[in-house]
């Protein structure tokens, strides 16, 4: 499997996650709650971006860079972790529910440039045997052990 295609499964798996987020959270009656999903979403995007960047992003970087793309998209993965981290210490349900969707809304934007942009660039730029063998370090990296970053169970 090709590291583009691993990752837009990926993708997939994630904008089930968006859709989810989006038709619950208007509904969800206690700030516990929305932080709950938020601390999930996080933690899910972080092992999903470090990959990414770890095996896609960086042999691309001097593509990104031509581009003038590099800093846009480190950028836009600041912007969610900043909602997510406001989140994490909002004490308002409506406050919570505006940031937890915010962060949704950019996630989601960020993917579909990474779908539009990025793929079809790692395509272009990268070998078959390139692709096949990233593929082949994303399925060991998920099917072993990774290192895992604690994430805050606080409220």
């Amino acid at each position: 499997m090709k590291i583009t295609e691993a990752l837009l499964a990926e993708h997939v798996v994630f904008h089930n996650l968006f859709d989810y987020v989006e038709r619950a959270v208007p509904s969800i009656k206690t700030i516990a709650e929305i932080k709950g999903l938020a601390r999930l979403l996080g933690s899910m995007l972080q092992t999903h971006s470090q990959v990414e960047d770890q095996l896609l992003i960086e042999p691309l970087e001097p593509s990104f860079s031509h581009l003038g793309q590099a800093e846009n998209f480190h950028e836009e993965h600041e912007e969610i972790d900043r909602d997510l981290a406001k989140l994490r210490t909002t004490r308002r349900l409506p406050d919570a529910r505006k940031l937890l969707l915010s962060a949704v809304h950019l996630s989601r934007k960020h993917f579909d440039k990474e779908e539009r942009i990025v793929f079809p660039l790692a395509e272009r730029q990268l070998s078959a045997k390139s692709l096949a063998l990233l593929g082949k370090r994303w399925e060991e990296q998920r099917t072993s052990p990774i290192a895992h970053v604690p994430i805050p169970m606080t409220d």
